[in-house]
């Protein structure tokens, strides 16, 4: 057990301070922890698809170097945050639009249905560990997976 460099109190070898008179301890800072260290692969794809805030674990994911070289889960990554763009896209277009037109049928519902079922769909596929690719959005994903 090592013992503090300026009152001679033991510290313990991970011990940055000596707890007794406050002085930093000599020796080589710890190492910091990967907060995705727990974290597996098929988790952080299936983190990607959580409707409304999946956005942030692919974003997460994408700037992570632990999932840098998995090409599959930055698939999913891109995936799921091209869903988000879909719904933004329905939300902030189709919405105002057809919030003006009375008595109509409103489409944007239905969008926002579809991309929440799809939604539901990836994140079944994804626990089963299978990679299905979304017509267009998942030729865009896989052509951003691909880049690096």
């Amino acid at each position: 057990m090592p013992f503090c460099s300026s009152c001679g109190n033991s510290v313990n070898a991970t011990d940055q301070f000596c707890a007794k008179c406050g002085a930093r301890q000599p020796g080589t800072p710890a190492q910091p922890v990967d907060p995705l260290s727990g974290i597996t692969p098929r988790t952080a794809s299936i983190l990607c698809y959580i409707p409304g805030i999946g956005w942030i674990a692919s974003v997460i994911v994408l700037a992570s170097h632990k999932f840098r070289n998995n090409r599959s889960v930055r698939f999913h990554a891109f995936q799921g945050l091209y869903l988000f763009v879909a719904w933004l896209i329905v939300e902030w277009v189709f919405t105002p639009i057809f919030r003006e037109i009375p008595h109509m049928f409103r489409i944007d519902k239905l969008l926002h249905a579809l991309i929440l079922i799809l939604w539901i769909f990836m994140i079944v596929k994804t626990s089963h560990e299978e990679t299905y690719s979304l017509p267009i959005i998942g030729e865009l994903a896989e052509r951003s997976a691909a880049e690096h």
